[in-house]
């Protein structure tokens, strides 16, 4: 699990349960996506939630998981862009 901490002390992750991020202090949860099937079994990766695109289609739900993901790793947690300047920390779905 990768841990963000901006200047002013501010952790930013892909949310996970290797550490117990509430011990680092009071948090701030949100969605960053939504990982669904359509009506013919294919699955897709919605980062709308962080002005993202949609991924997709997979034949399996691991497979959307792991884009989305690599995904936020790469755009939103590492080189955030201005348009995401929020400090939170997303769900993965």
């Amino acid at each position: 699990m990768d841990l963000v901490i901006d200047a002013q002390g501010m952790i930013r992750c892909l949310y996970g349960e290797a550490i117990a991020l509430h011990r680092l202090g009071e948090m701030s949860i949100q969605r960053a996506s939504h990982v669904e099937p359509d009506t013919i079994g294919r699955w897709w990766a919605d980062l709308k939630p962080v002005d993202g695109p949609i991924l997709g289609p997979f034949l399996q739900r691991s497979q959307a998981l792991d884009a989305e993901s690599a995904w936020l790793e790469t755009n939103w947690l590492v080189s955030q862009s201005p348009a995401l300047q929020q400090e939170q920390t997303w769900q993965r779905s």
